[in-house]
């Protein structure tokens, strides 16, 4: 049971009294839907008031929105709600996580690439103060993963790297910037995400570490943070056979669960073996590592069984609050198992002073965006972009010797053609024209078809002038690669436009040629004939202008990166 005079609480007893009384003036109905973390979508007072009035909400996380929606929204639910919410956002990057005009300031990739703590806490900071003025109290972060697969590309940004000390020391200095605001924090995704390849949001993915080596990787990291008094973690719909196996000698591979409905993992290796004394809550809900893996019927009680305290996101509001109830009225839930996630949770809110609420004052949404966090992102930026190599001796690449440039900018396939270009390519182009350089830009696929659709693009995308000519126009060639893929493909790797695309690296033998990611560090698998890359991280102003400023040799390179960048292959270094 929890102690919640104990860390992370530490409460005192006016706290503990509160925590007491508001349970047991609660029906239970009521504690019920303090299980429950609502991801909305909708804003209108009538679907706000059922959240509140008939699903008694504990938590709400949202998705879209304008800042000053999102605002409203967050006041009207914590002003209307009986009991205060834990109101969540996923600030892994800076403001950006809790509201779209928020500032992005370092990835936790990029924060790993630094050689200091500065760009972790700058992006603490700075995405911490963004949240909480639109009432924000809980972050989902710090991703305390270990990228020890370099296939893995669902936390390859979102991890600070492959070494324990590493992300230690940068989830540990986040963490205390968030508590400096008063923000909680949430670390994950137990019990570790990047062994596995694939995504759970499409399966079960799999940590398929020995006890021995998760010990050593992930389990020190966790216990380094449970010791350091992080609030909150989040289990993910990942496995751990080797410690389901040890706690459970006799079971089977097919009753082998996902962390958010293993209690052997939960409680016996999470909360016994490491101690955490705080809130456990599951990965989002309609992640299939967690639907495919028990009837949803099971699946929502059986994650508070099985030792979570509160159950992210519901589905159907209706049916998942009738299985929670139905699971608390059959036995499968606990009369004590309940009482100890109410606890946890009401204990959560009372240390974030939630008993004594006062919302922000919305005059300080107008720091969403400012100038002064948009300077701590160019720190940022300057700070970690990351020169990989440079075997053919390329950089600094002067405008004066350089000035013709090709630039191919590879997008990921807009999720619609009325979306236009990826914005990043126009800030690419104007920030290399404003250093000095003549920017020649490619026309892809996608743009084609947004321009003028037809069967012929895809012959036209393969059209590609002659080598003399290119030689003849061009004193440099820009690759620029910026993909992104979320739930919908387990491994996002380089995908050109379209077959057979101009887009393909062809004249690297002829023309000096250079590679930027903006985004993932794993690019040089498909791309080892580019015998210069950099990883830029991001595709804002600030990183692009600060990669631009190193290219021209303006600034110098200060990132750093792992040996997750060679991908395995001996050919990515030459």
């Amino acid at each position: 049971m929890v102690n919640l005079k104990a860390k992370p609480f530490n409460l005192k007893q006016k706290q503990i009294d509160w925590v007491n009384s508001t349970i047991e003036s609660m029906s239970t109905e009521e504690k019920i839907g303090q299980l429950f973390i609502n991801l909305t979508l909708k804003r209108d007072p009538e679907y706000l008031d059922k959240l509140v009035d008939q699903y008694h909400i504990g938590g709400v996380r949202w998705q879209g929105g304008t800042i000053e929606e999102i605002y409203e929204q967050n006041r009207y639910l914590q002003q209307n709600s009986r009991i205060p919410l834990l109101i969540a956002a996923n600030c892994e990057s800076g403001g950006n996580g809790a509201v779209r005009e928020g500032t992005l300031v370092a990835t936790h990739a990029a924060c790993g690439a630094s050689s200091t703590l500065d760009v972790v806490r700058g992006m603490a900071r700075v995405g911490g103060s963004e949240a909480r003025t639109i009432g924000c109290n809980w972050t989902f972060a710090p991703v305390s993963d270990l990228l020890l697969n370099w296939r893995n590309s669902i936390v390859n940004t979102r991890a600070f790297g492959k070494d324990p000390e590493l992300v230690i020391d940068r989830s540990k200095a986040y963490m205390d910037e968030m508590s400096k605001l008063g923000i909680a924090c949430c670390t994950k995704h137990f019990p570790g995400d990047g062994v596995d390849e694939r995504d759970h949001h499409l399966l079960m993915s799999c940590n398929d570490l020995s006890c021995e080596d998760w010990d050593k990787t992930f389990g020190k990291v966790y216990k380094a943070l449970i010791d350091d008094g992080v609030e909150s973690v989040m289990a993910g719909h990942i496995c751990l056979p080797a410690y389901s196996r040890r706690f459970r000698p006799s079971m089977k591979n097919q009753d082998i669960m996902p962390a958010s409905l293993a209690p052997e993992l939960l409680n016996d290796l999470l909360r016994d073996q490491l101690g955490f004394n705080g809130l456990i809550l599951t990965d989002a809900s309609h992640m299939a590592g967690l639907t495919c893996a028990a009837p949803r019927s099971t699946q929502v009680p059986g994650a508070i069984a099985a030792g979570c305290d509160m159950f992210l996101f519901l589905n159907d509001p209706d049916e998942d609050y009738r299985y929670m109830l139905d699971g608390y009225n059959n036995g499968l839930i606990s009369k004590e198992r309940l009482q100890d996630a109410l606890r946890r949770i009401l204990g959560l809110k009372a240390k974030l002073g939630l008993d004594n609420l006062s919302f922000p004052d919305k005059s300080g949404i107008r720091t969403v965006g400012c100038d002064r966090h948009r300077q701590v992102a160019g720190m940022a930026a300057d700070e970690s972009i990351t020169l990989v190599k440079d075997t053919q001796k390329l950089l600094p690449a002067l405008p004066a010797k350089y000035r013709r440039v090709k630039l191919i900018f590879v997008q990921s396939a807009p999720v619609s053609l009325t979306d236009g270009s990826d914005p990043a390519k126009a800030i690419l182009v104007e920030e290399l024209e404003s250093a000095g350089f003549k920017v020649a830009a490619n026309t892809d696929y996608y743009e084609m078809e947004m321009a003028d659709p037809g069967f012929a693009n895809r012959f036209r995308i393969a059209d590609s002038e002659s080598h003399e000519t290119v030689k003849g126009k061009f004193d440099l060639i820009l690759y620029c690669f910026n993909m992104k893929g979320y739930a919908q493909e387990s491994n996002v790797r380089i995908k050109f436009s379209a077959s057979h695309s101009n887009e393909i690296p062809g004249f690297v033998q002829e023309v000096p040629t250079l590679g930027v990611s903006l985004s993932y560090t794993n690019h040089l698998y498909d791309l080892p004939m580019l015998k210069t890359f950099i990883h830029a991280y991001a595709p804002t102003r600030e990183y692009i202008q600060a990669l631009v400023a190193k290219i021209a040799g303006k600034s110098s390179f200060k990132g750093r990166a792992d040996d997750n960048v060679w991908c395995s292959r001996w050919d990515t270094r030459l």
